[in-house]
């Protein structure tokens, strides 16, 4: 790496929102005067970026990656590929990298991790999670004297404002999406978010930095919010609930299990009152107890405010002295890895859905009329799963339909799966609606 004491050279893969921002950061007059922008790797030049100047552009990523002036790169193209190899290419040329990257992350971490140590320099990451929020900082840092027991989170602003939006004002999914698109908060393609895949890339990096645990996002049980109705708020309310897409990860004797669903919440808990887009993580320390962070999770100034911050702690480390490594290949004064909280406790493995104790919410459209309530409860004795709660709401006299809510006892999650199965078979439902777990907070 090409080091100076006066100059810290930067190279930017990717202008879009969040980029452009960086770069007015980095170039702003009271700016930090060590940090020098030699190019901005972009798909189009022609295109006008407030504030970046046209010459600094360029479509060749070598120009940049290969550029000796640059200590630091800095990645903010987002999606798999060609962000991975670029990052790659970097960290093998021993450059530091700055990533808000959460998919390449998710699916590449392992390697892009042993990159960085092999090459003594260092992979920072902290806008991958929670935009703004310095969540992965305390983490690696702050709480480095406790063994992360939990977690718990809001990490996706789109569906929490989608949920948020439907709490509120009892519009339908499809018109809160809407909504959320038409101000910004969701893409035209809302299928990342909506469909948890974003929620599950994040819970991947911080099951990673809190366990030490190789959670690829295939190993993380997901599910979207499109099958939330209006009347699920509303019934969930009528029980003292709301819902929630949460991110939850907790580690166990057998593991550390990870999963991405909407969730019941109770309504006097914190958080039941994070809406609209803003994020929170709920982290369960063995000495610190329950910690709670929250704040804008996207958007550029927060996710800029989190890249600088680690550009910033690096050009720190570089600026301390002529040799700024160390011997382990950290950076003097900068978590550069999550290597050393990997090698503090032995990775444990990530374990499956099956053996979940929860309470769920069900809710079935069922015949209104004597012996359905018997042969559902069959299921349910069936299955060795006791019943909490029947309710019903919203008859329809003119079909013989009533909307059947049922509240369980904890149960576990392989034997709710087959008394779903069995419900859905039953001749007196004409449909399961929804299966939701809910989230108890007498326990962390």
């Amino acid at each position: 790496m090409n080091r100076r004491n006066t100059t810290i050279g930067i190279g930017l893969l990717g202008a879009g929102v969040v980029g452009s921002q960086v770069a007015r950061v980095i170039l702003a007059p009271d700016a930090d005067h060590r940090l020098s922008l030699h190019g901005i790797l972009v798909r189009d030049v022609e295109r006008q970026r407030d504030g970046v100047p046209s010459e600094l552009l360029t479509t060749d990523p070598e120009s940049v990656l290969g550029d000796d002036r640059n200590d630091i790169i800095i990645e903010v193209m987002g999606g798999e590929e060609p962000a991975r190899s670029y990052m790659a290419t970097a960290l093998s040329a021993g450059k530091h990298v700055v990533t808000a990257n959460k998919e390449a992350l998710a699916k590449h971490g392992d390697e892009l991790t042993n990159l960085a140590a092999q090459n003594g320099v260092s992979l920072s990451f902290e806008a991958s999670v929670g935009g703004g929020i310095p969540v992965l900082a305390a983490i690696q840092d702050s709480l480095t004297a406790n063994r992360i027991e939990s977690i718990r989170a809001i990490i996706n602003g789109t569906t929490n404002y989608v949920l948020s939006s439907m709490n509120e004002s009892g519009m339908s999914f499809e018109d809160a999406l809407s909504e959320a698109q038409k101000l910004g908060y969701a893409e035209a393609d809302p299928t990342a978010d909506v469909d948890a895949h974003d929620a599950v890339y994040k819970l991947s990096i911080l099951a990673r930095l809190a366990f030490g645990a190789s959670a690829h996002p295939d190993m993380i049980h997901r599910e979207g919010i499109r099958n939330i109705g209006a009347k699920d708020l509303r019934y969930a309310s009528a029980l003292g609930f709301t819902i929630k897409l949460l991110a939850i990860a907790r580690v166990g004797s057998e593991g550390v299990r990870c999963r991405v669903h909407p969730a019941l919440v109770p309504v006097d808990v914190p958080m039941a009152n994070v809406n609209g887009v803003l994020n929170a993580v709920e982290l369960n320390g063995d000495l610190i107890g329950p910690l709670w962070l929250q704040g804008r999770g996207a958007g550029a100034g927060p996710t800029a405010s989190a890249v600088m911050g680690d550009v910033l702690r690096i050009a720190k480390g570089i600026s301390a002295k002529p040799s700024p490594l160390s011997i382990n290949g950290e950076l003097n004064g900068v978590q550069s890895t999550d290597a050393q909280r990997s090698e503090r406790i032995d990775a444990p493995n990530v374990v499956d859905m099956n053996d979940l104790q929860a309470r769920y919410y069900i809710r079935l459209t069922c015949l209104d009329r004597f012996g359905v309530l018997a042969k559902i409860a069959s299921v349910f004795g069936d299955a060795t799963i006791s019943i909490a709660s029947v309710l019903q709401f919203d008859a329809d006299d003119e079909h013989g339909l009533a909307d059947l809510v049922i509240m369980t006892h904890p149960s576990h999650e392989a034997s709710m799966q087959e008394a779903a199965s069995r419900l859905r078979q039953l001749d007196v439902v004409a449909s399961l609606e929804n299966l939701i777990r809910v989230e108890d907070y007498d326990t962390v």
